[in-house]
């Protein structure tokens, strides 16, 4: 947020002209840093729960670098997607503390502790779908709540699923990802009491047609509740995943007004 701006906004508050709680939704909504490439969305956690998340295809190593540089001026983490290695290797060595997770194409930042809340169940149908979900597992983590990883419990052996299904079972949310033909989503729906968000992958032979025959069945199932991302989008599972988990557990902002409500 440029200074002027905000300096105005505390003098209104101070004198009196405007509502500290108007102020803040003033906040929500106003600040970004246009650096020509890119306008970095500085208070996005405070609208979202979650500060802006750098997604790598397309950009530059320099151009990563300097969003990332700007977020975290701020103090927040970051957390950057679709990362492939050798892009990685020409910007790692330029953020300090980035963690690279090579099966989840991403890194991280973490400037600051994150106190995780609530859990989420990471459920692949095949070890071909790993990528996709090692994305959504580490993503859910950089997310601020606990991943519960079960992999390869696919329908082709639906035993599998059920030996593991107590460590599921409670669970805030569940995703659930698979390619083929994307079935293991609605069997899971069918005993979950908790919101299933399915991630179809691009796994499977050609009549799979590169993920959309498992968004079909998927976006078809006959299980009620099932919540559906685009293919491969482990990432947009796990964001949905954690603000179901916030909005359970309650996060930073809830949590600060519980403290004042008991200092009182």
């Amino acid at each position: 947020m440029e200074e002027s701006r905000l300096k105005t906004l505390l003098e209104q508050v101070a004198s009196g002209d405007m509502k500290p709680d108007d102020a803040l939704e003033r906040l929500r909504v106003l600040p970004f840093e246009d650096m020509a490439f890119a306008k970095v969305d500085h208070h996005r956690s405070l609208r979202r729960g979650f500060p802006e998340v750098i997604f790598c295809e397309g950009k530059t190593a320099d151009q990563i670098v300097s969003i990332a540089e700007r977020i975290l001026e701020q103090g927040d983490n970051i957390l950057a997607t679709r990362c492939a290695p050798e892009l990685f290797a020409q910007l790692a060595g330029r953020l300090p503390g980035a963690v690279y997770h090579d099966e989840g194409s991403l890194f991280a930042v973490e400037k600051k502790r994150i106190e995780r809340r609530g859990k989420v169940a990471v459920v692949s149908a095949g070890t071909s779908d790993r990528p996709v979900s090692e994305e959504a597992a580490l993503s859910v983590n950089y997310l601020g709540c606990e991943a519960v990883r079960v992999y390869d419990v696919g329908v082709a052996g639906i035993h599998r699923l059920f030996s593991c299904w107590d460590r599921i079972r409670g669970c805030d949310a569940i995703i659930v990802i698979a390619g083929m033909e994307g079935a293991l989503a609605s069997v899971v729906a069918g005993i979950a009491d908790s919101p299933v968000i399915a991630v179809p992958t691009s796994v499977g032979y050609g009549a799979s047609f590169g993920g959309l025959s498992a968004l079909l069945t998927m976006l078809n199932s006959c299980a009620g509740g099932v919540t559906v991302v685009n293919i491969d989008n482990g990432f947009g599972a796990a964001f949905a995943a954690a603000v179901i988990c916030r909005s359970i557990h309650g996060g930073a902002r809830e949590k600060g007004e519980e403290e004042k409500k008991k200092s009182k």
